[in-house]
């Protein structure tokens, strides 16, 4: 599978942004999503994931309750919905998939990945 990730910018402070990462191929709904955020100098940590049906997700704690992950399977498609943003959000984040995977919070467990897309938060 091929992902592409968008949806990055520049926001202030206490705003939002939508991130989208469209998959190619048809099987969609077989990955498991997950969604990383590297920002400089540190490595590339979890953020958040959702099941294969999108019934399940799990955050990072230090995004619960301002981050929303959703999958519309039939648009190829997984969003990571930011809100309340603050400058420590500030990074690369890059969606990722994997087949075979129930729950991971890992970087090196997945198997495909996107570009990134950056995410500036000014104070």
């Amino acid at each position: 599978v091929q992902l592409q990730a968008s949806g990055g910018g520049l926001v202030q402070a206490g705003g939002s942004l939508r991130l989208s990462c469209a998959a190619s191929g048809r099987t969609f709904s077989r990955y498991i999503m997950g969604w990383f955020r590297q920002a400089p100098g540190k490595e590339r940590e979890f953020v958040g994931l959702i099941s294969r049906t999108g019934g399940g997700t799990q955050y990072a704690d230090s995004v619960k309750g301002r981050f929303t992950i959703s999958r519309d399977n039939a648009k190829n498609t997984v969003y990571l919905q930011m809100n309340s943003l603050k400058p420590e959000d500030t990074a690369v984040y890059y969606c990722a998939a994997d087949t075979n995977l129930i729950s991971s919070s890992r970087p090196d467990e997945y198997d495909y990945w996107g570009q990134g897309t950056l995410v500036t938060v000014s104070s």
